[in-house]
């Protein structure tokens, strides 16, 4: 891990993605959240106010150990207990069927293979379940995508390996869940290359 990853790039990640526009979309993703939550790429906690009363237990996985340490005021006040892993979201330890829900905010963006990370979250959630998405990625409008892929290398630099041009809509659809609602918009007051939002949840078989 780069000395920008472990120093920089985690007080900025916080700052960017702690505004009052991104926490009333963390929100809203968030409402259905119940029982036994998964939740990959925690970041510095953002989430946890937004977690509704109806989760019982949430264990969250962060490789970046200042990302950790920035959480753990936030995992003091939560409503639940908060178990917390060093593990990368490509491969998760835990079995088939172990979760009622699971979690990606802000993080398919970052992960060098989203679509197995994916998989993973696929594969332990029970029947039934829902995984909750919060994510950017690529835009509906070519225009905008012509821009996220000329600006790509420069974010990943800034981003921690952060892409604009993920097609988190065309990842999701990829794998066979019972239903998928995905909704997507772009956050005022955030350039549109930047700002173009993925919501939703989808129900496993």
């Amino acid at each position: 891990m780069s000395w920008y990853s472990r120093h920089v790039f985690p007080y900025l990640c916080d700052w960017a993605l702690g505004g009052w526009e991104v926490s009333r979309q963390r929100r809203r993703a968030l409402a259905s959240a119940s029982g036994q939550v998964l939740e990959i790429g925690f970041g510095s906690g953002l989430n946890l106010p937004h977690y509704p009363r109806t989760v019982h237990r949430l264990t969250v996985i962060e490789p970046n150990p200042t990302m950790h340490r920035l959480a753990r005021r936030r995992m003091k006040l939560a409503p639940f207990p908060v178990e917390a892993h060093p593990f990368d979201g490509q491969s998760l330890p835990w079995s088939d069927h172990a979760f009622d829900c699971t979690v990606t905010t802000f993080t398919l963006c970052s992960i060098p293979n989203a679509g197995r990370a994916l998989a993973e979250l696929w594969r332990v959630l029970r029947p039934g379940g829902r995984l909750l998405v919060l994510e950017h990625g690529l835009a509906s409008d070519p225009r905008v995508q012509h821009w996220q892929r000329r600006l790509n290398r420069l974010q990943m630099w800034l981003g921690d390996g952060c892409r604009l041009d993920r097609d988190i809509g065309g990842l999701l659809r990829s794998l066979p869940w019972q239903d998928l609602s995905l909704e997507t918009l772009y956050l005022p007051r955030v350039p549109p290359t930047h700002g173009f939002l993925y919501r939703g949840l989808a129900i496993k078989k």
